[in-house]
This record gives C-alpha cells, sequence and structure tokens, in this order.
C-alpha cells in the first residue's frame, strides 16, 4: 500500500498547476518566435531565396536544442532586422547604379514582359521583284555572258530655229556583260551599242557602240590593281558645239582608250593612284551638197595622272584628296585654222566618300580646275569643280542617282578656247508594282564661256519618262518619252522630241 502511494503521487491539483505553467511558458515565448519568422521572410524576400522555414508543429524544427526559438530574444531579433534593412538597401542601391531601374523592376515582377509584336510574329523575307531578280546567263567556260536585245519603234521630232524634221526609226539596242567566275582576281567585259534605221520622214541617224573591260587583280597586303581597255565608236552630236554646221552628216568619233590604277589600304589610311590615256580620231564631216570637211587636225592623244589619299573616319565615312594633271597632243601642230591647241591641265579637289549600304553611297568633292594652251592667242580656262555622285534611297522601291560633274571642253572655232561645262543630272526609279518600274530623269547642262568668247552661254534641258514592265525574267515591255532644248543668247533654240515602245529580251 505504502509503494502504491509513492508512484501515484500526481493529485489533481498538482496536474493542473503543471497545465497551468506550461501556458504561462508559451505565452512568453511565442512573441520571440514570430519576430523572428518574420525577420527571416523579410530576409527571403528582399535577397537571394532561401529555404522555407518549417511550420512551428513540425518536430524537425525543433529537435535540437541550438535551434529552439528561446535562444533568441527581443534585442537580438531587433539587431538582425535592421542588418537585414541595412543589407537590403545597399543591395538596392548597388542594382540601382549597376543594373538600372526597370532591370530592378523587371526583377521584381511576378510575370515577365510580353515581347512586342514584331518580336512574336517571324521575321519577313526579303521581298522579291521580277524586275530585280538577275538573269541565269549563259556559262562559258569559267565565264558568264549575259546578254540584253531591245527592239524598239521610235518617232523624233526637230526643230533648230525655222528647220523642223520628223523621222520614224527602228532601234536595235543591246548589252552584254561576261564576267569571270575566278577565286581570285575578277574580269569583266562590257559591250553595249545602239543602231538605227530611218523608215519614214527625214533625219541624221545616231549609231553608238561601246566596249569596256576591267581586270582587277587581287594582290597581297591590301592592295588592289585595275587594267583597264575600252573603244567607242558614235556620231557627234549637231547640238554639239564643235559639230559642222549644216552638216548633212556629222563626223563619226572613234576613241581608244586604257589604264592602269593600284589602291593599298595602310590601316587607316587609303592610297590609290593612276593614269589614262585616250586616243580620238575624227572621220570626215558630209555639206548637204555632198562635199566632205577634212577633220584630222582634230585627232588627238591625251594622259592624265592622278593620286589620291583617304583617311577613314569611319567605314562609312572617308575625307579624301585628289590631285591630277594631264596633257594633251594632237597629231598636227596647227590646227586648219592656223592655232596650236596642245596644252596641258592641272587640278585638284578635297571630298568625302560615303557608304552607308543601300541607303546612300557616294562621293562629294570641291576642287579647282585649269587648262592651258601652247598657243599664246588662247586664253587659259579655269574653274571651281564640284563633283558629285550619290546613290540613294529613300523608300523601299525607290532609289534615286544623283550626279554633278564639272569639265573643261575644248573648241575648234577659231579663236576660242573652250568652255565650262557643268551638268547635273538626277534619276528616280521607282516601283510600282512587283512587275511594273517607274523612271524619271532631269538634266540641266550649262556651258559656261570664257568672258572674251565671242560665243555666247548656252543651256541644256533634259527630261524623260519611261515604263518597264517585266512580263517575265526573260522578256520586258518598254515604253518612254522624251524633251530636249537647248537655249541660246543670240541664235534660235532648238528643240528635240521623243518617243518609243519596245521589248526587251534577256538572258
Amino acid at each position: 500500500m505504502a509503494h502504491w502511494r509513492n508512484t501515484s503521487s500526481l493529485t489533481p491539483l498538482r496536474a493542473a498547476s503543471i497545465a497551468v505553467s506550461a501556458v504561462v511558458c508559451c505565452l512568453v515565448l511565442q512573441p520571440g518566435y514570430a519576430e523572428a519568422q518574420s525577420t527571416q521572410t523579410a530576409r527571403a524576400a528582399s535577397s537571394a531565396p532561401a529555404a522555407p522555414l518549417s511550420p512551428i508543429g513540425d518536430d524537425s524544427a525543433n529537435t535540437d536544442d541550438a535551434s529552439v526559438p528561446k535562444a533568441a530574444t527581443a534585442d537580438d531579433d531587433a539587431d538582425a532586422t535592421d542588418t537585414t534593412a541595412a543589407k537590403t538597401a545597399g543591395d538596392q542601391r548597388v542594382s540601382d547604379e549597376t543594373t538600372g531601374s526597370i532591370l530592378d523592376e523587371d526583377m521584381l515582377r511576378l510575370n515577365t514582359r510580353e515581347p512586342a509584336l514584331d518580336d512574336r510574329l517571324p521575321k519577313r523575307k526579303a521581298e522579291s521583284y521580277v524586275s530585280t531578280e538577275e538573269t541565269p546567263g549563259i556559262r562559258v567556260g569559267t565565264f558568264v555572258l549575259r546578254p540584253t536585245v531591245t527592239q524598239s519603234v521610235n518617232v523624233e521630232t526637230k526643230r533648230d530655229g525655222g528647220v523642223k524634221q520628223t523621222r520614224g526609226f527602228l532601234e536595235t539596242d543591246f548589252l552584254a556583260t561576261l564576267t569571270s567566275d575566278w577565286a581570285l582576281h575578277q574580269l569583266t567585259v562590257t559591250t553595249q551599242g545602239a543602231w538605227q534605221q530611218n523608215f519614214s520622214g527625214e533625219g541624221e541617224e545616231q549609231p553608238d557602240f561601246r566596249l569596256n573591260g576591267d581586270l582587277r587583280l587581287d594582290l597581297p597586303e591590301d592592295t588592289t590593281a585595275h587594267l583597264t581597255g575600252g573603244y567607242r565608236f558614235y556620231r557627234e552630236d549637231t547640238d554639239d558645239p564643235n559639230a559642222v554646221q549644216d552638216a548633212d552628216k556629222q563626223s563619226d568619233v572613234q576613241e581608244f582608250s586604257a589604264g592602269a590604277s593600284i589602291e593599298r589600304d595602310f590601316g587607316i589610311l587609303r592610297g590609290s593612284t593612276g593614269i589614262d590615256l585616250t586616243r580620238t580620231i575624227y572621220s570626215d564631216a558630209t555639206l548637204s551638197d555632198g562635199t566632205t570637211v577634212n577633220l584630222s587636225d582634230r585627232n588627238q592623244t591625251s594622259g592624265t595622272l592622278r593620286g589620291r589619299i583617304g583617311y577613314e573616319v569611319s567605314p562609312a565615312l572617308i575625307p579624301f584628296i585628289e590631285a591630277n594633271v594631264g596633257k594633251t597632243v594632237y597629231d598636227d601642230t596647227v590646227d586648219s585654222a592656223g592655232y596650236n591647241r596642245s596644252g596641258q591641265s592641272y587640278g585638284a579637289k578635297v571630298g568625302v566618300e560615303v557608304d552607308m549600304g543601300e541607303k546612300l553611297r557616294g562621293e562629294v568633292g570641291i576642287g579647282y580646275e585649269v587648262a592651258t594652251f601652247d598657243d599664246d592667242r588662247l586664253s587659259d580656262i579655269d574653274a571651281g569643280v564640284v563633283d558629285a555622285h550619290l546613290l540613294w534611297s529613300p523608300l523601299r522601291g525607290t532609289d534615286v542617282d544623283f550626279g554633278l560633274q564639272t569639265s573643261i571642253q575644248p573648241s575648234t572655232t577659231a579663236g576660242e578656247s573652250g568652255y565650262v561645262s557643268h551638268a547635273l543630272t538626277t534619276t528616280v526609279t521607282h516601283q510600282l508594282r512587283d512587275n511594273l518600274v517607274g523612271t524619271f530623269l532631269g538634266g540641266i547642262t550649262l556651258r559656261d564661256y570664257p568672258s572674251d568668247s565671242s560665243t555666247n552661254d548656252e543651256t541644256v534641258y533634259t527630261t524623260s519618262a519611261g515604263l518597264t514592265w517585266n512580263i517575265n525574267r526573260y522578256l520586258d515591255l518598254t515604253t518612254a518619252i522624251g524633251y530636249e532644248v537647248t537655249s541660246r543668247k543670240t541664235s534660235a533654240d532648238s528643240q528635240q522630241l521623243r518617243a518609243g515602245v519596245g521589248l526587251k529580251l534577256k538572258r
């Protein structure tokens, strides 16, 4: 009996007191544990992700005495909260400086930003037009030949003072390009010409033929060399200042040309030099009464040596300076009028090359040029030079070819040295449809004679428009209309109107 009393000493009153003590302990220790849990949650939200806290009722969180919440006091929890807040603020300041507010905002987003509409769509394929597709050509050994033949029916009306001429004629234009397909170097041969045959009315036919070759040699150390050669045959225009007046058939002119050039890159510097030679031969002109005029005194040989140095500011912008010197020698020491027209020419200009891809490329330069003559009776000709050639594409399918050229042209009139030609041309090509192309051309040429010349200045205005319908890759239908007027101060103006339609065969 005594033994039962010792083992059963837990009375109801003692059990009640133990339960009350346990409740008091829980009330005292629970606030500290809650503060520690909120501190850890704030640290996990403001820094790298941490392992989730175990719930209060989880036995794994209370197996060790060192992890019991009662070890953390209120002061320790306050210090931990301040440290976490300071660390969070420091991290925020560094993030602002290094990544920017936009990136920080994206990091705090639960959902990623939606991409732009263009980013979600597949990339658009480059538009292809029948007019811009290159023909496959004809393979000839290691070369590719691409010929083009155009047959057209035309009508032309000329008015010079009180004389009017109208003619209808057939014109055959041809163009052929032969390009090598080599791993190194390249040879390009281009042949083009026009043949006319009148079938009604009267008027002078204007044949034209050109043959040009260019051999590019790819040399070591960023060096490129070019060897060129060419031939041209044409009939002098009746509106040319050097044409024979009242001639039924103007002189046929033949030009033979040859040249060589070399270009090398020296880091940010680019240097080039070249030489060009031209031989010009004139045939006799035929007057309306059948007699001929010998123009062999105009036969000449000319040569030009040029050099250029450019500085590459960027691949798209290269300023340059260029100089040239030339010499012209006539076959006859004196011409039919007794003048020695052989002489020299000198020129220099500065400019800039622009290459912004298909959007804009070309060059612009300004300078000075002078031509002197061996005959003291012929005055020197000098002029400020403004040269430009720019290819601009303001819109997709629209191309603008802008040209500006200044040159000194010799004269064959007795006592006249020559004149300065300022030519401005603009060609606009627009893709109206995928198989329809419209072309517009406008130009102004000013022939400026010296102040002591007996010849007055002339201005030539040219405009034309045309349409090309691409029936397929190998056949086009072409139409064109053009108008030209030469304005003179003292004599009557001359006008020319031409229109035609034709078919172009390509291969």
